[in-house]
């Protein structure tokens, strides 16, 4: 079923990584719709990230918090919002790991406040529907014999992170198949490419490269994640809004397992050809004391998106993580502001 064209959209945490690079992949692709970005500007929040469309008359930022209820209440309705895509999300492991509740207050409290809110202007209007963002780790972890993660997998989370996710997951289903709200969930692999903040691990690997700084990595370098190109994911969204099943997940994978030490590697490799120095960027390597709790694999089984909605990935890991090394070369820049 293809659904109307939206009108006016409302992105949550639109100046984070994912969310911008949303944002440009649907402007160029609807230049009819109206897209209103909400972000609190916590440190992964980067208003620079839309420099090169502040002159859209189609793009407009505020800046507020997915907890405040009378803002958002007034958002959805002054702006006649047909449709929200819900990114803002704490969502990096470790910092959930050294203080939880900054996850607790976003991830469920922020997402229970949205739904809410967005469920009252539903009722009022019977245009709207809600994207819901999440993750593969609240599946927990697999095994290298493990066949990867399907949408009916039992959710498992280990970490702060993953626990506040699969909450707010379970939030989202349950205002579908209790109040009726038009809901749908996608569950991505690892993102990489443009604007990620410098904390994760290939833009830090990038960065510590490049600053001629110890490359780190926990244990012994092979857990294992699948990595998925941000343009791909946000290509995959796009898909699930027009032509997604109301109250279904979506599992979205980049078909990319590399342990950790391969990811690092094949950065390096990269950095020898495109900015060469003396020795291998690989001699920068180092292990160190493994992260509590930390999930061995991720992997996702992306047939139900595939088979119903015609989606797959169109990057390579090898060219998109040449695209993203490249990119973060030349706006080292950017790098830097975002650390200010």
């Amino acid at each position: 079923m293809t659904r109307k064209k939206f009108k006016n959209i409302l992105v949550t945490g639109g100046s984070g990584f994912i969310g911008s690079n949303f944002i440009h992949n649907f402007l160029a692709n609807n230049q009819d719709c109206n897209i209103f970005n909400l972000d609190k500007l916590t440190y992964a929040g980067n208003n620079n990230n839309h420099l090169k469309i502040l002159g859209n008359p189609k793009y407009k930022f505020i800046q507020g918090d997915i907890c405040s209820r009378n803002m958002i209440s007034n958002l959805l309705k002054t702006k006649n919002i047909d449709a929200i895509i819900n990114f803002a999300a704490e969502s990096h492991v470790d910092r959930s790991i050294d203080g939880p509740l900054d996850f607790i207050n976003t991830n469920i409290l922020g997402t229970f406040n949205l739904l809410g809110c967005a469920l009252n202007h539903y009722n009022k209007t019977k245009e709207l529907l809600f994207i819901h963002i999440s993750t593969d780790e609240v599946y927990g972890s697999l095994n290298n014999k493990d066949a990867p993660f399907t949408e009916n997998n039992r959710y498992e989370p280990n970490s702060p992170y993953s626990a506040s996710k699969a909450s707010s997951d379970h939030l989202v289903r349950a205002w579908h198949h209790t109040f009726g709200l038009p809901v749908i969930t996608t569950n991505c692999s690892n993102n990489y490419g443009p604007f990620q903040y410098p904390e994760k691990l290939i833009p830090l690997t990038i960065k510590n490269a490049l600053s001629n700084k110890p490359i780190k990595l926990y244990g012994d370098g092979k857990n294992i994640r699948d990595w998925l190109y941000v343009k791909d994911h946000c290509n995959a969204i796009e898909a699930v809004m027009k032509n997604g099943l109301l109250g279904e997940v979506y599992n979205i994978g980049g078909l990319n397992e590399k342990t950790n030490i391969e990811i690092v590697s094949a950065i390096c490799d990269i950095l020898d050809i495109l900015k060469p120095k003396n020795s291998s960027y690989k001699e920068l390597i180092t292990f160190t004391q493994d992260r509590l709790g930390h999930d061995f694999r991720y992997a996702i089984d992306q047939s139900k998106i595939s088979n119903e909605l015609g989606w797959t990935p169109n990057e390579t890991f090898e060219s998109g993580i040449f695209k993203t090394v490249e990119w973060y070369i030349n706006n080292q820049q950017w790098v830097d502001d975002s650390l200010l």
